[in-house]
C-alpha cells in the first residue's frame, strides 16, 4: 500500500510538469541535485517495500516505520502538486516562461507565495532540502528492520475478466432454506400477531445474507406477498434512514414526500402504504439492542395484513429478543462436503485434471482452516484460483498469517492472505474501500474515478486510465473482495458492496486512516483522540437526522484527502466555507443532502478556489442556482458530477479552463439552458453525460456554445445524451458533429424536446436526422419526444449492426411502428406512448423494407428469423393501438423472448400467437389493458390457455 504512495511521488518527480515548474525557478540552485538526491532515496525505500509490508502484518515496529514513510510520501505529494498547480495556473493566463528579470522574481514571488505559504525571504531549494533531510532520517531507520530487495508480484492485473466475479454463492442450507421458506409460506389464524417476525442468527460470514437473498427470490415467496421490501440496516441504527429505505422499496411517489420534516412523517407514510397488505420484509445485519429506536418501526409495520413477515439477520440472540421474533433460526458453519463443494467450483475452475490431483490434498487441509465459514472459503479459493503449482498452495497452508491470534479471531487470516498476495498498485484501491460505510452501495465508475483523484492508477503504455481503472475493480472482485454485484439491464455491472467482514478487514489494514461514521459517533470517536484526527485521510459523515449538526471548524483533520458528506438536512454555506478553508489538501469532496427539500436556496462559496489538490467533485440534491466562476481555477479536476440539483441552470463560463477534466456528469432532473461557450476546448473529456442545443437568440446568445463543439471531442465513451435538439434552428449544425469518429461511444440519447420551436415542425426532427451521422459501435439507442411521422432512418443503418437496446418514448406522431424485426443484436426494445400507432402487423418485422437489408446479410436463412435476439420487449401508452397481427406464417418471431410487457393500450384487443407460443417467455405483464385483461384473466378468459403455460403472469397489480 505505501509502495503505491511512494510511487506516485516518484512520477511527480519525473514528469514534465515537475520539469516545467523547475525550469520556471531555475535560477534557484541546487534544486535539481535536491531532486536527485531524493529520487535516489525514494528508490531505495521503493527497492525494500515489498518485503516490509509482508513483514509489518508481525511486526509493530515495520509497520510504524511505513506509517511513518507514508505520512512523509504524503506530504511530499502535497508539497510537489502545488508547485505543479502553480505552474500550470501560470501557463493558463498565459504567462511566458521566459521573461524580464523583474517578471522572473514576480513568477518567484507567485510560487513561492501561492504554494508553499512561505515568507519571501524562503526558497525552493530550502524546501527540497528540508524534505530530503526527513526522508534522509527514514531511510535510516529501515536497517534497523533486516529488509531486503525483493521484487513485487509481477502478475498480470489485465488477466481478470468481468465473468469470473460470477462466483457460486450457495452451497448446502437445504434444511435450513426449507425451514425459513416454510415459516415464510405458513399462516395460521392462531398466530397473536398478524405480522410475524422471523430472525437468522449466526456469526459474521456464516451466511445469513446469502440465505435470506435465496428465499426473498424464491418464485413460490415473490407470489404469496403483494409488496416485498429488503433493507440494509447495518450499524448504527439510522432511523431516518431505514425509513427513506422501507419507502424506496415501497415506491411511495417522490411528490409525497415534499414535505418531510420528521421521523413520523415518514412512519404514517410506511403505515398508509402497508395498511391491508401482505408484506415481507428483510432487515439486514441489524444490530442495535435498543428497543427505543426499533419501537416505532414495530408499532407500524404491525398494522400489515394477516400473513405478512419481517424477516432479520443478526449476529446477536439479544438483537433477535428485542425485535419479539416468534421464530429464531440459528446459521452455522458449512459441512465439510459443502465447504469443499464450494472451495472446489472457484479454486479448481479452469485446471486440468492432473493439476487438481496433484493440489487436492493441499486444498482439504487449507478448508479445514475455514472453519466452515462461507466468506473464508470464497475467498481463498479465489486466491488459489490463480495459483498453479503445488509449491504455490503449501505456502498458503504453511503461512504464518494463520497463527497470528488478531487476525483468527477476527476472522481475517483468509482476507490477509488474499491481500498480501495483491499486486502493489492494487492494494490502496481496496483499503480506500474502507472510507465508505457497511453495506454502502458502492458505484463502480464512481470508484474508479475516486481512485483515479487519489493518484492510485497511473498510466502504462499509453493505456486509458479509466480502462486500467476498470482491471483493478474486476481483479479484486474476482478475489472476492467486492460482492452483491449491480447490473444495468444490458448486463454489465455498474456497482457492488463489500461483506461487512471484508470492511471491517479495510478498516484495520488503515487504522483510522478512513473513517466513515454518523455525526454521533465522530464527536464520540475522534474529538476526543487529536492524533487520530491529525491521521484522519478519508472521511465519510452521515448526517443522518434532520436535528443534526456538525462543526467542521472543530475537526482537526487538516490533512484530509477524501470528504464525503451525507445529509439529511441543510448544509448551510457557512458550514463549506468551514470545509474549503480548512481541507485545502482535499482530492475529493461529495457532498449530497439526499431527499432534502427544505434545504433552501444554497450558495457555493467562493472559497471552493482553495481547494487546490480537487480531482473529484460531486454536488447531489443541492438547492443551488449556480456555481461559482472560482470553481474554474480548480485546474486538477478530473470529475466534476452535479447530480439532482434542481435548480440548477448553467455551468460557469470559465469551463475552458478546467483542462484536466475528464468527466463531466450532469444527471438526474438537472436541466441545464445551454453549454457554455468555451466547452469545446475540454478535448480530453472522456464522460460527457449531456450536451444542450442552446438557444441561438435571447439573452445567453453571447454565451451559448453550438452543437458543433462536440467535434473534438473524439475520446468521448460510454453514453452522451443530447437534449433539445428540437431547438435547433440551423441544421446544418448536425453535419458537424461528427458522432462516427467517436468510436468509444457506445450509448446516445437524442431528445428532441424543445423550448424555442413550435410542436408543428416535424420537418426539423426529420431533416436533423437525415444529416446526423451516429457513432459506429453503437449498443444503445433512445430517441425521445421526436415530432416526426417516420422512424425509418436509411443513413443510420450501417450503426445499427451492434445495437442491442433500442428506446423510443413521446413519439406521438409516429404513425407506424419502425421495421426494426431485422437488427442482429437487439436485445431490448422499449417502445412509450407512441399514440398514432393503430395496427402493427409484418412491417414491423422488417422483412418487407428493403432499406434494412444492409444491416446484415439478406440470405433467405437471415430473413427467416424476425428479432432474433430479442429478449425483453416493452410498450406503453399506446392509446389508439388495437390490433397486433402477423400474417406471415414462414417465418420465426422472436426465437429468445424471455419477457413481455404491455401497458396502458386501452383498445387493444388480442397479442399474437407467435409470441404467446414461444417456449422461452417466461414473463407476461398485461397492466391498465381493459380488453386484453378480461380476455386473458385466469381461468375464465377465452384466451387463458394460450398463456397457462408461461412460468410468472401479472395480470393488472396481481401475479396469477
Amino acid at each position: 500500500m505505501v509502495d503505491a504512495v511512494v510511487s506516485v511521488v516518484l512520477d511527480q518527480l519525473i514528469s514534465s510538469a515537475f520539469e516545467e515548474a523547475i525550469e520556471r525557478v531555475r535560477r534557484v540552485t541546487a534544486v535539481k541535485a535536491e531532486v536527485d538526491k531524493l529520487t535516489s532515496n525514494l528508490l531505495a525505500i521503493k527497492a525494500v517495500l515489498s518485503d516490509a509490508e509482508q513483514k509489518q502484518v508481525k511486526e509493530k515496529g515495520i509497520r510504524h516505520w511505513l506509517d511513518q514513510l507514508k505520512e512523509a510520501s504524503c506530504d511530499m505529494e502535497d508539497v510537489f502538486d502545488e508547485w505543479i498547480t502553480a505552474s500550470r495556473r501560470l501557463q493558463i493566463k498565459g504567462i511566458p516562461q521566459e521573461k524580464t528579470v523583474c517578471s522572473y522574481f514576480l513568477v518567484l514571488y507567485f510560487l513561492v507565495l501561492s504554494c508553499f505559504g512561505f515568507k519571501l525571504r524562503h526558497d525552493i531549494a530550502q524546501k527540497m532540502k528540508e524534505i530530503n533531510e526527513n526522508l534522509e532520517g527514514i531511510s535510516k531507520q529501515k536497517d534497523r528492520f533486516d529488509l531486503h530487495v525483493t521484487r513485487s508480484s509481477e502478475e498480470s492485473v489485465r488477466t481478470q475478466s468481468i465473468a469470473s466475479i460470477n462466483l457460486p454463492d450457495v452451497r448446502g442450507r437445504v434444511e435450513e432454506k426449507d425451514t425459513l421458506k416454510r415459516k415464510l409460506l405458513f399462516e395460521s389464524s392462531e398466530q397473536q400477531n398478524a405480522v410475524q417476525i422471523i430472525s437468522l442468527i449466526g456469526m459474521g460470514g456464516i451466511g445469513k445474507t446469502t440465505l435470506a437473498q435465496f428465499v426473498y427470490n424464491d418464485n413460490d415467496v415473490i407470489s404469496n406477498f403483494e409488496k416485498r421490501m429488503w433493507v440494509c440496516v447495518s450499524d448504527p441504527f439510522d432511523e431516518y434512514g431505514i425509513a427513506k429505505m422501507i419507502i424506496a422499496a415501497l415506491e411511495v411517489p417522490d411528490r409525497d414526500l415534499e414535505d418531510v420534516k420528521s421521523l413520523s412523517f415518514l412512519l404514517d407514510k410506511i403505515e398508509e402504504s402497508i395498511t391491508g397488505k401482505k408484506f415481507f420484509l428483510v432487515l439486514d445485519d441489524v444490530w442495535t439492542e435498543d428497543y427505543r429506536k426499533w419501537e416505532p418501526f414495530h408499532n407500524c409495520l404491525m398494522k400489515g395484513s394477516h400473513g405478512s413477515k419481517i424477516l432479520v439477520t443478526t449476529r446477536k440472540e439479544t438483537v433477535s429478543i428485542m425485535m419479539s421474533c416468534t421464530d429464531m433460526i440459528t446459521v452455522t458453519g458449512l459441512s465439510t462436503e459443502d465447504c469443499w463443494s464450494l472451495f472446489e467450483s472457484i479454486a479448481f475452475f479452469g485446471k486440468s485434471s492432473s493439476e487438481i490431483g496433484q493440489l487436492e490434498a493441499i486444498g482439504k487441509s487449507i478448508v479445514d482452516k475455514c472453519k466452515g465459514l462461507p466468506l473464508a472459503v470464497k475467498t481463498i479459493g479465489s486466491l488459489l484460483r490463480y495459483k498453479k503449482t503445488r509449491e504455490q498452495w503449501q505456502n498458503i497452508l504453511e503461512s504464518e498469517v494463520w497463527q497470528i491470534r488478531e487476525l483468527e479471531e477476527k476472522l481475517f487470516a483468509p482476507l490477509q492472505l488474499s491481500y498480501t498476495d495483491l499486486p502493489s498498485e492494487i492494494k490502496p484501491c481496496f483499503t480506500y474501500c474502507a472510507v465508505f460505510s457497511k453495506d454502502h452501495s458502492i458505484k463502480k465508475d464512481e470508484l474508479i474515478n475516486l481512485w483515479m483523484a487519489q493518484g492510485y492508477i497511473r498510466s502504462k503504455c499509453n493505456e486509458e486510465l479509466e480502462m486500467i481503472g476498470e482491471e483493478y475493480f474486476n481483479y479484486l472482485a474476482s478475489r472476492s473482495f467486492f460482492q452483491e454485484f449491480e447490473k444495468d439491464d444490458m448486463g454489465v455491472v455498474i456497482g457492488c458492496k463489500m461483506h461487512d467482514i471484508t470492511h471491517d478487514f479495510a478498516v484495520y489494514l488503515t487504522e483510522n486512516e478512513c473513517y466513515s461514521t454518523d455525526v454521533n459517533g465522530i464527536i464520540k470517536s475522534l474529538s476526543s483522540t487529536p492524533a487520530s484526527q491529525k491521521k484522519l485521510r478519508h472521511l465519510m459523515l452521515m448526517l443522518g437526522h434532520i436535528n443534526a449538526s456538525f462543526s467542521f471548524a472543530k475537526l482537526n483533520a487538516k490533512k484530509l484527502r477524501s470528504l464525503f458528506i451525507h445529509s439529511n438536512h441543510w448544509v448551510s454555506s457557512q458550514e463549506l466555507e468551514d470545509v474549503f478553508k480548512q481541507f485545502t489538501c482535499l482530492r475529493a469532496l461529495r457532498i449530497c443532502g439526499e431527499n432534502v427539500w427544505e434545504i433552501g436556496n444554497s450558495k457555493i462559496p467562493k472559497a471552493m478556489k482553495n481547494l487546490i489538490h480537487l480531482r473529484f467533485l460531486k454536488l447531489s440534491w443541492l438547492r443551488i442556482k449556480e456555481l461559482p466562476e472560482t470553481c474554474c481555477e480548480l485546474i486538477n479536476l478530473e470529475t466534476l458530477e452535479i447530480n439532482r440539483c434542481t435548480r440548477l441552470k448553467r455551468l460557469p463560463q470559465g469551463m475552458e479552463k478546467l483542462m484536466n477534466l475528464r468527466h463531466l456528469i450532469i444527471m438526474n432532473h438537472v436541466y441545464l439552458e445551454y453549454m457554455p461557450r468555451g466547452i469545446e476546448r475540454l478535448t480530453g473529456l472522456r464522460t460527457l453525460s449531456e450536451f444542450v442545443v442552446g438557444r441561438t437568440g435571447g439573452e445567453h446568445a453571447s454565451k451559448v456554445c453550438k452543437l458543433e463543439a462536440l467535434k473534438g471531442m473524439n475520446h468521448l465513451r460510454g453514453l452522451l445524451k443530447i437534449r433539445m435538439l428540437g431547438d435547433l434552428a440551423n441544421v446544418d449544425e448536425a453535419k458537424h458533429v461528427d458522432l462516427k469518429e467517436k468510436k468509444n461511444l457506445d450509448r446516445l440519447e437524442l431528445w428532441f424536446d424543445n423550448v424555442g420551436m413550435p410542436d408543428e415542425n416535424e420537418e426539423n426532427d426529420e431533416a436533423i436526422t437525415k444529416v446526423l451521422q451516429l457513432p459506429p459501435n453503437l449498443e444503445y439507442l433512445g430517441i425521445l419526444h421526436y415530432r416526426g411521422r417516420s422512424l425509418i432512418f436509411p443513413n443510420w443503418i450501417e450503426s445499427f449492426n451492434k445495437l442491442k437496446k433500442l428506446l423510443f418514448i413521446d413519439c406521438k406522431k409516429c404513425e407506424s411502428m419502425p421495421p426494426l424485426g431485422q437488427l442482429p443484436s437487439l436485445e431490448v426494445l422499449t417502445i412509450w406512448y407512441m399514440d398514432s400507432v393503430e395496427r402493427v402487423g409484418d412491417e414491423f418485422l422488417g422483412i418487407e423494407n428493403s432499406c434494412l437489408h444492409g444491416i446484415s446479410s439478406s440470405s433467405s436463412s437471415s430473413l427467416s428469423t424476425a428479432f432474433p435476439k430479442l429478449k425483453h420487449l416493452t410498450i406503453k401508452g399506446s392509446k389508439k393501438w388495437d390490433e397486433w397481427y402477423f400474417a406471415k406464417e414462414d417465418i420465426t418471431i422472436m426465437p429468445q423472448l424471455n419477457s413481455l410487457d404491455i401497458s396502458l393500450c386501452n383498445n387493444l384487443k388480442s397479442l399474437p400467437d407467435q409470441i404467446l407460443q414461444s417456449k422461452t417467455l417466461e414473463n407476461l405483464t398485461i397492466e391498465k389493458c381493459p380488453i386484453l385483461e378480461v380476455r386473458f384473466k385466469k381461468d375464465t378468459g377465452e384466451e387463458w390457455p394460450k398463456i397457462s403455460h408461461i412460468p410468472s403472469i401479472r395480470i393488472g397489480h396481481w401475479y396469477v
